[in-house]
């Protein structure tokens, strides 16, 4: 016994999904076509919905949802206004803390008085601060630390929130602004200058200087922007992703954040610009609708930092949202990037495979495009009708059930691959091998060789009978609601494919009727769409056309009906036009019994496949079969494949050439 071993592993990224097979991806879509006769339809809902072996939009969509559930249930976002709170409060409680020990410090009773002093009127300032958090940082910028650990760690924090949130607009500031004290803000005020002007010649019908504007602030903004449109969405979602922050938080925490970034934009002239920046871009633009509050429901604190990337991962997951959702009309709009970023090395892998589903098909020979559109070639209805076969022969499997075929004795004209005994009246299809080796042992190895007519070995003989076969589908508007329609089409494409394979000398049509009876050619089959709105079953024209089609060929002819109901319509005599009526009026059962006759008169058989069991139609079909000595099944849907092709296969007699006696085999 050889060991395979198998080995496991966490998914790294190195890992690369199976190639997709054209079959496969044809068989996906199969049903979904059949149903509802739209391949460009079909593939656009397989890349919605995925298949078992290729995740599909959908499953990605989930995947990103889920991602954004659990950081919406990891963090509080009010915590990033308190930690802001408590930093402040650390720089208060360390200035405290720095007058009392100066206190202690001094060293003559002149020095010690002196400090009384200030330190009564510091301690009296910092009693006297606001309470929220704005005012605090307003009145703390004209505060005079005395203690020198205080202050630094005021002017760091400030620093640190005023390139946070400058940054947060102008993503990509570079190391030129490492500390954003007045003179390091100058460079931030004359680039929103300079944009307000391109953007105020846009509006007034002048051509911005955009290639000027990013040779000297180019440094200022993530690369890849090209244009001063590309300039204008970055912006927008910079300013989305803060408009989200504020929006995410509490009314207090986000009053309070409010106050707090007024307070650090003491730059007159800068306030003024990023307002009239903000006007600007509300005029050209409309309102971002990734500016949206998030309900977060988490515990974790969040730094002021950490919280506006994580408004930027946010707003990406909404922006990947939006492409996956549209992704099934043009998946080439996905950001596969994004997608990896977001989701991990698979879900690029998955959206690289969706990409390239109907260039499979088409390497395959399976579809062709025709203008905007694709149709299915031939070769795909083959493999269409292949699968719908394999599919109801697994079926037959697994139930267990067999093929009734009768052998006769006679005279057979095609020959098997079996060999008997020559007997008098057999053709003399002779086995030279056979037969000299029977006189070798007979007569034993010598020269000549003596042949006796007991010596002699022929092939057995068959006849396979032919059988000409119109299969009649009701295509009435209740076939489609009671989803039996589907059923009904992949038989057809099954017989068909059993028939062109193992049966080429037989005949098969295929007649849908309603309240009209049409031929359907078997290779459009896939993409046949049931009218919704056709009411009628007209089985007398349906009838009348099979006996027509039927007409050429002779030997055996059958006609198979699959229909879910009984007569309704028939063709008026006067007019050549259906007459429909609910429930079946006389006359039409009448015409179409008559029809029946017609067909028990020409030696066609008419089995039929009854998907209900109404009192109607089981009347009718009694008194139909009573007429033609046919067969009636009542059958569901689930199963209607496999009982039309036992009763077609098993209906194929063969006839050999063996003894003269005659043999059933069950």
């Amino acid at each position: 016994m050889v060991r395979v071993k198998f080995r496991y592993s966490r998914w790294d990224g190195t890992q690369r999904l199976d190639d997709l097979d054209a079959g496969d991806v044809l068989d996906a879509l199969s049903d979904d076509l059949m149903n509802y006769g739209d391949l460009n339809a079909a593939l656009q809902r397989l890349l919605r919905w995925g298949a078992p072996n290729m995740p599909g939009l959908e499953q990605l969509l989930k995947q990103l949802r889920e991602a954004r559930e659990r950081e919406l249930g990891r963090y509080n976002l009010d915590s990033t206004v308190e930690q802001l709170r408590q930093e402040v409060q650390d720089v208060i409680d360390t200035e405290r803390g720095g007058i009392e020990r100066r206190l202690n410090e001094a060293a003559t009773p002149e020095a010690k008085k002196l400090m009384e002093r200030i330190a009564r009127q510091r301690r009296d300032q910092l009693d006297r601060l606001p309470d929220d958090l704005g005012g605090r940082v307003k009145s703390l910028r004209d505060y005079e630390f005395v203690d020198d650990a205080a202050r630094q760690k005021f002017e760091e924090l400030m620093q640190q929130l005023q390139k946070q949130m400058v940054d947060q607009m102008f993503q990509g500031l570079k190391g030129s602004i490492q500390s954003m004290q007045g003179q390091d803000l100058s460079r931030v005020r004359d680039m929103v200058r300079e944009l307000n002007k391109m953007l105020e010649d846009r509006m007034e019908g002048r051509t911005p200087d955009f290639n000027g504007f990013m040779e000297r602030f180019g440094d200022m903004f993530p690369p890849g922007i090209n244009s001063l449109d590309e300039l204008l969405e970055h912006l927008q979602r910079q300013m989305a992703q803060m408009q989200s922050l504020l929006q995410s938080l509490s009314p207090e925490a986000r009053e309070e954040l409010r106050q707090m970034m007024d307070a650090l934009l003491q730059d007159d002239s800068l306030r003024l610009e990023l307002a009239r920046l903000s006007g600007f871009m509300q005029a050209m633009m409309p309102p971002s609708e990734m500016a949206e509050r998030y309900p977060f429901f988490g515990e974790d604190p969040l730094s002021m930092g950490e919280a506006m990337g994580l408004m930027e991962r946010l707003q990406q997951m909404d922006r990947l949202e939006s492409q996956l959702e549209r992704g099934s009309f043009r998946p080439d709009d996905v950001d596969r990037s994004l997608a990896q970023e977001l989701l991990g090395n698979e879900a690029r892998q998955a959206l690289d495979q969706l990409r390239k589903l109907t260039e499979i098909l088409e390497k395959a020979g399976y579809v062709e495009r025709k203008g905007r559109r694709m149709e299915l070639t031939p070769r795909g209805m083959r493999r269409i009708g292949q699968s719908a076969l394999r599919d109801i022969f697994d079926q037959l499997k697994k139930t267990r059930m067999g093929q009734h075929q009768l052998f006769r004795g006679g005279i057979g004209n095609d020959s098997s691959e079996e060999l008997k005994d020559y007997e008098y009246g057999d053709p003399f299809l002779l086995d030279l091998k056979e037969t000299l080796f029977n006189s070798l042992v007979r007569e034993g190895p010598k020269l000549p060789v003596r042949l006796d007519a007991k010596d002699f070995v022929v092939h057995r003989t068959e006849h396979v009978t032919q059988a000409s076969t119109v299969l009649m589908i009701d295509m009435s508007r209740s076939m489609f609601l009671r989803g039996c329609f589907l059923a009904a089409k992949k038989v057809a494409i099954a017989l068909d494919s059993l028939i062109r394979s193992q049966y080429p000398r037989d005949s098969l049509y295929v007649v849908g009727f309603s309240n009209y009876a049409v031929e359907l050619k078997p290779q459009t089959l896939p993409q046949l769409a049931l009218n919704d709105y056709v009411y009628g079953t007209n089985m007398q024209h349906g009838f009348q056309l099979a006996r027509s089609l039927l007409a050429k060929h002779r030997g055996n002819r059958q006609i198979i009906m699959i229909t879910d109901g009984e007569p309704t319509a028939h063709i008026d005599e006067d007019n050549g036009r259906p007459y429909f009526a609910y429930p079946p009026s006389f006359k039409t059962i009448q015409q179409t019994l008559r029809e029946v006759r017609r067909c028990t008169r020409d030696r066609i058989v008419i089995n039929t496949f009854m998907l209900e069991r109404g009192p109607y139609l089981t009347e009718f079909i009694n008194q139909m079969t009573r007429i033609n000595k046919g067969r009636a099944f009542f059958v569901s849907p689930d199963r209607l494949g496999e009982y039309i092709l036992v009763d077609y296969v098993s209906g194929k007699q063969r006839r050999r050439a063996s003894s003269r006696r005659s043999s059933r085999i069950a």
